[in-house]
């Protein structure tokens, strides 16, 4: 039984190649290249064919003058060979048809420098991709010249004619060295490209992935699994994909163009035959393939899950290790697995049904040529090279035209993860948005204060409401504790003070973001040093080592530099620290950012009374207002205010000395 495609809304997109994948990949390429708006696409793509035309026809202009140049040196031998170039260079060059060669020139040329508002901009990416074009279509040039050498070459070995094979012996020697810097540099540069192309759509994903805090608000979206894959896998497999596939596609172009002609000149019969076995091919395998589509994207989805649940090991191993979970944990990772094995054997399956007939048919490519020349050869219509370059020439247009056939996993792949970085980039768009018709949002304005007024909050999604009509406001240098039960929304008010819950109506007045300092229960460790740790988010910020020592010395973690090895040591602090540490660690953070206001949600859960006594002493010193979360009856004493909620959208804001603990707030 194959896999639900129904169970995931993206996988209904994913059943076959069709037009709306079309536009989604147009989406997330044109950009780089040309600004991506309304009817945009197709100038985009008329640009990229008249630079198409262009190459063309600077190809020609070269190939004209080295060909007429040669045929001044070497007469005899250019005539040998290519004698008919030459005198079809001559035609061109005499006739109207060169004013067709000089337009493709021009009319490029003009149209580029309509759109030099656009393209100015990019103009690197132009000439990469300018450049790419152009030794692909000189490789697929060689290929040609390649295969008429080599038709003198093996006739003059089959006819045991030795002056003439050494002769043709140099010449293919000279022409593979010609080619050799053209495919090298070929490939150099695709790479390049490939890589400039990451390079800028990463920091485009990246700058969206970070602005209006998307990397928080996107895991809202259960659609939207492992984006840090998507950021640093799905990308680079795009870049390095389209451009294969795009290089692909024009040389198979060219190819079908130069040896369907080199066919036909051999046998017209044989082209139609060859050219006719090979479209069969390619479109059997194109409707046999589609199912594979749906099987990829399952399979990264499902071996990124895999992965996930590795790493959520390796980052809660002393908790499980606490609770002896190996077994459960080992449970839930292994039907993980199961999951990407079944999908697997599903995949592998099709691929096994898929090669039944795509292995005889290549097998069929190597000696069909041969089958079908072999009563003109044993006729003498023929000569043994013509037998030779039929079968090189067959070779090129069925890979040609059977690129489907031959490429189906890697097209099935890329659809999946053209699908991915679409419903990624949806999902980003979404968090960038403002509330949609009908939905309610809370009003914010930047003050000097903290104040609610009138707040109804609900969660992100809007399906359960916390605090009905909440009006409560921080005093200049004042501290307001929250209590309640768990799940009453105490930290839901932080996270609306921050900006990142919305959800609800009324207004809430707050300072600048660079004006308050969040401390949560589980501290932020980042990846940097003790000083960067000590300094965060202002890690540029030039303070002293005394200061940071002192900092730290308010805290009881004074001897923490001597013991990790100095302030400028990196090291995983998450091992390295207990989470009470990481908690002094944060607060000292607090007393070397002197922020005007403090937001702590249960920032000291993990310190005994005594620290926690020195700590909030500390934050008073600095004369900071400040809103703290917790559950111990201890924290009253540090605050002037209290918020109760009672876990049914109702509150109470007192005084602290006015206020009765309840049991229910602190359990």
């Amino acid at each position: 039984m194959a896999p639900n495609s129904s169970a995931h809304p993206s996988l209904n997109r994913l059943s076959r190649f069709d037009f709306k994948l079309w536009n989604r990949f147009v989406a997330i390429t044109q950009p780089y290249w040309y600004p991506y708006e309304r009817g945009s696409s197709k100038i985009f793509f008329g640009l990229v064919a008249l630079l198409l035309v262009f190459l063309f026809a600077l190809l020609f202009v070269i190939v004209s003058g080295v060909t007429l140049l040669c045929q001044q040196l070497f007469p005899e031998l250019t005539q040998e060979t290519a004698g008919g170039l030459v005198q079809l260079i001559r035609g061109i060059i005499g006739s109207p048809a060169i004013a067709i060669v000089l337009a493709g020139l021009f009319i490029p040329a003009v149209a580029f420098f309509l759109a030099r508002d656009k393209v100015l901009p990019r103009w690197q990416q132009w000439a990469f991709l300018g450049l790419l074009l152009l030794l692909s279509l000189s490789v697929s040039g060689m290929n040609v010249v390649i295969s008429y050498v080599g038709n003198f070459f093996t006739t003059a070995l089959a006819e045991k004619n030795q002056p003439i094979f050494w002769r043709f012996f140099w010449v293919y020697a000279g022409v593979f060295a010609i080619a050799t810097p053209f495919v090298v540099y070929y490939g150099y540069v695709q790479n390049l490209l490939g890589l400039r192309w990451r390079q800028w759509m990463t920091g485009e994903f990246l700058g969206q992935y970070f602005g209006h805090q998307s990397y928080y608000k996107i895991n809202w979206d259960k659609d939207i699994d492992n984006p840090d894959q998507r950021i640093a896998q799905d990308i680079n497999s795009f870049t390095v994909t389209s451009l294969s596939f795009l290089l692909l596609i024009l040389g198979s172009v060219i190819d079908v163009l130069s040896f369907t002609g080199i066919l036909w000149s051999i046998s017209s019969v044989l082209a139609i035959a060859l050219v006719g076995y090979a479209l069969f091919g390619t479109i059997v395998m194109a409707i046999l393939g589609q199912r594979l589509i749906v099987l990829n994207f399952n399979q990264l989805r499902k071996e990124a899950d895999f992965r996930y649940g590795l790493v959520h090991i390796r980052d809660n191993a002393e908790a499980i290790a606490f609770y002896r979970g190996e077994q459960q944990e080992m449970g839930q990772v292994g039907r993980r697995f199961v999951e990407v094995v079944r999908n697997f054997n599903f995949l592998i399956g099709w691929q096994r049904n898929l090669a039944f007939f795509r292995t005889p048919y290549r097998y069929a490519t190597y000696i069909l040529p041969y089958v079908l020349l072999a009563s003109l050869y044993f006729g003498g219509q023929i000569k043994f090279g013509d037998m030779t370059q039929a079968n090189f020439a067959f070779a090129q247009v069925f890979e040609a035209f059977a690129l489907v056939v031959l490429q189906i996993n890697q097209l099935s792949e890329f659809a999946a993860g053209i699908n991915r970085l679409e419903t990624f980039t949806e999902a980003l768009d979404t968090a960038e948005q403002p509330p949609a018709l009908g939905e309610t949002a809370i009003d914010t304005s930047e003050d000097s204060r903290i104040a609610l007024e009138h707040v109804t909050l609900l969660t992100p999604t809007s399906q359960r409401l916390l605090v009905r009509d909440l009006s409560a406001a921080v005093p200049p240098g004042a501290g307001l504790v929250i209590v309640g039960a768990s799940g009453a929304g105490k930290s839901s008010i932080l996270r609306a003070i921050a900006g990142l819950w919305n959800s609800g109506t009324g207004k809430i007045i707050r300072p600048k973001a660079e004006e308050m300092l969040f401390l949560p229960q589980r501290p932020y460790m980042i990846l940097g040093t003790l000083r960067e740790q000590l300094l965060y988010p202002n890690t540029s910020s030039e303070t002293s080592e005394t200061e940071l020592q002192k900092a730290l010395a308010m805290v009881n973690l004074s001897e923490l530099p001597e013991r990790v090895g100095g302030f400028d040591v990196e090291l995983d602090w998450d091992d390295v620290l207990s989470l009470g540490e990481q908690q002094r660690l944060a607060i000292a953070r607090l007393l070397l950012t002197k922020p005007a206001f403090a937001i702590l949600d249960e920032a000291t859960s993990a310190l005994d009374l005594k620290n926690e006594q020195q700590v909030y002493e500390q934050i008073k010193a600095t004369a900071s207002s400040f809103v703290s979360v917790g559950h111990r009856p201890s924290l009253l004493q540090y605050h002037q205010y209290v918020l109760e909620l009672t876990g049914d959208s109702q509150w109470r804001l007192l005084p602290t000395a006015e206020y009765q603990p309840s049991m229910e707030a602190f359990s």
